[in-house]
This record gives C-alpha cells, structure tokens and sequence, in this order.
C-alpha cells in the first residue's frame, strides 16, 4: 500500500542530491570539479597537480558536508567509483589521483581543459 518511509527517505534523499548534482549544476556551471575528502593524501595529490598547472577548481569536500554520504553515493552510480578523489573537467568525468596524472603525462588533461602542454 504506498511507499514505506524507508524507501520515501531514501527517495527524498536521492532527489535532494540529484538537485545539488543537476539542477544546481557544480558539474556544468564549474570546469573543473573536485570531489574529494579533506584528510586525503591521493586528494592532496590531485589539488597540488591542479595548482602546479594553475587550474581552478570548485572543491566539493565530502566529509565536510552534512549530505557528502549521499553524494559519494550518488557519485558511484554516476561513474562506479566510490573512491576520492572524483575529478569531472567540462562535465566529463576523469577519475581519480592516478587517472589525473597519466591525463597529465599524456597529454589529455591538456586538451580536455583546452591549455597548451608546458615545454
């Protein structure tokens, strides 16, 4: 008969984090995105790659959120991954520290944020 309240919270839940992740845009409105944690040594690693290249960054620190459970949730059904850091450049998902850095080394991260490698 109806939804259990469980399952109500859990929609409730779903859809205030897909409002944060869609309908207030961080991903669209932001060209690079960082998910992450702030105690985080990968994540310290990513933000210190980013910087040395002068990238700017919306920072999104999961343990500092009162809903970052949901989001990191939210965020392994969106790419898989429920590990930090969870990096999306022009909305398209990257991945984590390692992932960041072989796009570095290679090339990619380059043209996926439309700047000229470093001679």
């Amino acid at each position: 008969m109806g939804e259990s309240i469980k399952a109500l919270v859990e929609r409730l839940i779903r859809k205030t984090v897909f409002t944060f992740l869609v309908n207030d845009r961080p991903l669209c409105e932001n060209k690079v995105m960082f998910f992450g944690k702030s105690y985080c040594p990968h994540c310290k690693n990513a933000k210190s790659v980013l910087a040395a290249k002068g990238v700017q960054y919306k920072a999104y620190e999961i343990d500092l959120e009162a809903k970052g459970a949901e989001v990191q949730d939210y965020l392994q059904q969106k790419t898989g991954l429920r590990t930090v850091p969870n990096i999306f450049i022009n909305t398209h998902h990257l991945g984590g520290n390692s992932d960041l850095i072989v796009a570095k080394e290679s090339g990619k991260l380059d043209k996926m944020l439309g700047t000229k490698s470093e001679l």
